[in-house]
């Protein structure tokens, strides 16, 4: 630390003030480190362990503190990574998340047809919904989750609600036809 008595005049007149070191991490926090837990869930674990040099470096160099728990929460949801570097990226992309029973309640094989008619012959469906309203879609046991745009996410979860209530796929492609084409006059 540099001091200067404040009766002293510098070159210009004006008395100079002192002048302090940045501080260091450890000082500002008074000695005590900080630790932020994120559980990771199980099925998850591997993947995160294989790939941890993937998440630590983006979260390490381009985020701060603040962000960081977003693009892990969002790789633990089931986006890969790519997807969840995109919330750091960009402002305006949300989580949003639901289970089946927020929508209907079903039971045994019911569900497990309902989760079918949800994801399509390989993947045909859930593809066709996240390519036509430009969200990515996880579907993980009885939950849902959508990364995207708000509005995005809105004509998504209207889809996959549809087909939840027991629409058939080829209304519901029907509707994103349209959808798709009111968004493509907007951009």
């Amino acid at each position: 630390m540099e001091v200067v008595a404040c009766g002293q005049a510098s070159e210009v007149g004006a008395p100079l003030l002192p002048r302090f070191e940045a501080m260091k991490q450890h000082e500002m926090t008074e000695g005590i480190i900080e630790f932020r837990k994120l559980p990771v869930p199980a099925y998850r674990f591997s993947l995160l362990k294989k790939c941890w040099m993937e998440v630590y470096t983006p979260v390490y160099e381009q985020m701060k503190v603040d962000k960081c728990t977003d693009f892990v929460h969002a790789f633990m949801l089931g986006f890969d990574i790519p997807n969840a570097l995109a919330l750091l990226c960009l402002d305006d992309l949300y989580v949003d998340s639901f289970e089946i029973k927020d929508v209907k309640i079903l039971r045994g094989e019911h569900l497990s047809r309902t989760i079918g008619r949800l994801s399509g012959k390989c993947g045909k469906t859930k593809f066709a919904i996240e390519n036509s309203t430009r969200t990515r879609i996880v579907i993980a046991d009885t939950k849902i989750h959508i990364l995207g745009s708000f509005m995005n996410i809105k004509v998504a979860r209207d889809s996959l609600c549809s087909l939840i209530l027991g629409s058939p796929p080829g209304k519901v492609y029907s509707k994103l036809r349209a959808v798709t084409a009111r968004l493509a006059e907007k951009y």
